[in-house]
């Protein structure tokens, strides 16, 4: 994305990694992002409403809340009343970006799960085995019904792909989007290697951090590890003082209560 959008989806995204707490849902959130796409697709009246730089962003949040209220997650329509809010180059970049914003759910997915590296690697084999066969690439673009391509991936990747990896392949081909399949693969798998080199910080404070405090405690953070680091920043009563942060496995603490802690361990020993 270029030109006014490629602000607006960054910080989407950064509002995306914040709200996702878990592997399901990112997941719900995942699904609901793409079916959200697939209706701006198929009704270019409403793509075209919702993302009109002349409409007042509270009058198109409010037309997406009702419309999309209680049939998806809160955290999906909040990305969504959030998306069009902001500006975009073109009407399409709006899809574009929710569609991007789905991939992105779905790689935290397999990121929670674990399977992050193969879902990369299995999108890749996807992607040059629809090359390598036409009729298989025939069969998946055609104009057959949707269940007919369902029971074609299910009977081809079942049990030898992950199940993000799956619902993923499930997505866009059954959402083309008028791309080749290839390119939307492609995009996935860029997606998905994007978020490998990105490692997540969770922040733990008893109050929350300024915008020059986060973005010195990322560029730290990034030095100190050599990868692009995203900070969650939760605000936790319990931390009494200092900050508590946890990559992957390990935990960096130097809060009153952990010191606290330490201090009854050594009066107890």
């Amino acid at each position: 994305m270029r030109g006014a959008s490629r602000p607006s989806f960054e910080d989407l995204r950064d509002q995306l990694d914040a709200a996702l707490t878990s592997a399901g849902q990112a997941k719900n959130v995942g699904d609901g992002l793409f079916a959200v796409a697939g209706l701006l697709d198929t009704e270019h009246g409403l793509r075209r409403a919702l993302s009109d730089p002349g409409k007042p962003a509270a009058e198109k949040a409010a037309i997406a809340g009702q419309l999309l209220h209680g049939k998806i997650t809160q955290v999906t329509e909040d990305l969504v009343v959030s998306a069009v809010e902001k500006r975009w180059a073109s009407s399409a970049d709006l899809a574009d970006a929710i569609e991007e914003l789905g991939i992105e759910s779905l790689a935290r997915q397999a990121e929670y799960d674990g399977t992050l590296d193969d879902l990369e690697d299995e999108l890749f084999r996807f992607g040059r085995l629809v090359v390598g066969q036409p009729d298989l690439r025939s069969a998946l673009t055609s104009g057959a019904p949707a269940p007919v391509k369902e029971e074609l991936l299910s009977t081809l990747l079942r049990g030898k792909v992950t199940p993000v990896a799956l619902n993923l392949i499930n997505q866009v081909v059954l959402q083309p989007r008028g791309r080749s399949l290839q390119a939307v693969l492609d995009l996935c798998a860029q997606i998905a290697a994007d978020r490998k080199s990105q490692l997540i910080a969770v922040v733990r404070v008893v109050s929350d951090l300024s915008a020059r405090q986060r973005t010195r405690l990322a560029a730290a953070l990034s030095d100190a590890y050599g990868h692009k680091i995203h900070l969650n920043v939760l605000i936790d009563p319990a931390v009494v003082g200092g900050i508590s942060i946890q990559i992957g496995d390990e935990l960096i603490d130097s809060t009153a209560a952990a010191r606290l802690a330490a201090v009854r361990r050594k009066l107890a020993a």
